[in-house]
């Protein structure tokens, strides 16, 4: 823990540049982060007053290759990205988590009263009741903090700004009460019982495990509670591609019905075959039982059930060509990962909106302007509405991100970086 003034001095120090380096991957990025951070520290004492603190910083993430599989225990490529929450942070000694975000009014939260109200308090109260009580029950100490938190993961944008404050309150629990032991994994699995629990939504462990964990990694969910997880030692820049998200402008309100069909639908078909979850099941066995599946739950969970099996296998493929520097076989899974997302998942729109259809609108314009021999895009994250996702050669981002920003707004079009680090203490 350091005092204020402490802590802005040496926001400008060799030590911390470093740090920053290995967050933010850019050194072009480096005088907004300092700018950024020094506003934080500002908003912080005009809020809590002189204390000794602490930064926190916790990632986004992208989804590369796995869309939908990881609730059915099956395999994902996923990446943490160079925007981020943060948080400055000290322990008040008390049995209240105190905690303001943006503009946002204060949040408050009693740590002895921690029963979960889905469906009532979607919302920060609830997810940071939820990462609490996962703390506790994994054997985890806990205590009453102020923080100051301010995001750059765009809410909406796919890049999951729930996983990243999830991840965030995990690892400043982690920090302050736990001397930073707990690990990166077990953030994630705590993240995502508060999501499940807590804050109502079903979704799977991919966007907290890329959060916490951090880097390019494949994760295997064959058993969710021990997770394999794989760094991938591959670097976009280095092969000549960058990846580009485009946030499309579209809600995703109201949408949590239609993610909670997937992983519903999919279990239906496994239930048929006397499985919880679809990992095991085989093309073979739907095409066999295609007319009593199809009758009995429907042509669009028969689809979502090949979707599955069929992308479990294309991570398989994918990860094998990262690790065979093989750009252009990578590349190819992710156009059919997405091509098989649109089609046969169905997730790029709402059947019950087909006059909004912003995300199908950004694949049409990518499939228009990239070149289909040396580029790959596909629909990003949980679908419906949101972002798309790019890799594409170096030399053809700035023509793709004015034509993209022309479409969906200035900057609707983000040049990301893949960071190194998840969760972690950034200054302090």
């Amino acid at each position: 823990m350091i005092c204020i003034d402490e802590c802005k001095d040496m926001i400008f120090s060799t030590e911390v540049e470093t740090k920053f380096l290995e967050i933010y991957m850019d050194p072009a990025l480096l005088s907004y982060e300092r700018e950024r951070y020094i506003r934080a520290i500002e908003r912080y004492r005009e809020i809590y007053g002189e204390d000794q603190i602490e930064i926190f910083s916790a990632p986004g993430r992208t989804e590369v290759m796995g869309n939908h599989t990881d609730h059915q225990h099956g395999e994902v490529i996923a990446a943490s990205i160079n925007r981020d929450a943060i948080a400055v942070a000290h322990p008040t000694g008390d049995e209240i988590i105190r905690i303001t975000s943006g503009d946002f009014p204060q949040v408050e939260v009693d740590l002895r009263e921690l029963s979960p109200f889905p469906g009532k308090e979607n919302g920060t109260k609830s997810i940071i009741k939820g990462v609490v009580k996962g703390c506790l029950d994994r054997g985890y100490k806990v205590g009453g903090f102020c923080a100051y938190v301010t995001s750059d993961v765009l809410i909406g944008a796919g890049l999951s700004s729930s996983a990243a404050f999830e991840t965030l309150i995990g690892t400043i629990l982690s920090g302050l009460f736990n001397d930073e032991s707990v690990p990166a994994e077990e953030i994630a699995m705590i993240g995502q019982y508060a999501e499940n629990v807590y804050f109502g939504k079903p979704c799977g462990l991919m966007d907290q495990m890329a959060c916490s964990v951090g880097g390019l990694i494949h994760i295997d969910f064959k058993d969710p509670e021990k997770a394999a997880v794989e760094r991938l030692d591959f670097d976009l820049c280095t092969a000549g591609y960058s990846l580009c998200i485009t946030d499309t402008k579209s809600s995703h309100n109201d949408l949590t019905a239609e993610y909670a069909a997937i992983p519903r639908e999919m279990k239906e078909i496994a239930g048929f075959f006397g499985r919880e979850f679809l990992l095991g099941t085989t093309v073979q066995e739907l095409i066999v039982h295609s007319s009593e599946l199809r009758g009995r739950y429907g042509d669009r969970a028969f689809l979502r059930a090949i979707h599955f099996v069929m992308e479990n296998e294309r991570v398989g493929r994918a990860v094998e060509a990262l690790h065979n520097k093989n750009v252009s076989a990578f590349l190819e899974e992710v156009r059919q990962s997405g091509k098989s997302s649109a089609e046969v998942l169905q997730n790029v729109y709402v059947s019950s909106d087909v006059i909004h259809q912003n995300v199908s609108v950004a694949l049409a314009v990518s499939g228009a302007v990239l070149d289909p021999q040396t580029s790959a895009y596909r629909v990003h994250g949980g679908g419906f509405a949101g972002t798309i996702q790019a890799f594409l050669k170096n030399e053809d981002v700035s023509s793709y991100k004015e034509t993209m920003d022309s479409v969906f707004g200035r900057d609707a079009c983000q040049i990301l970086k893949i960071r190194l680090t998840g969760g972690t203490k950034a200054v302090g």
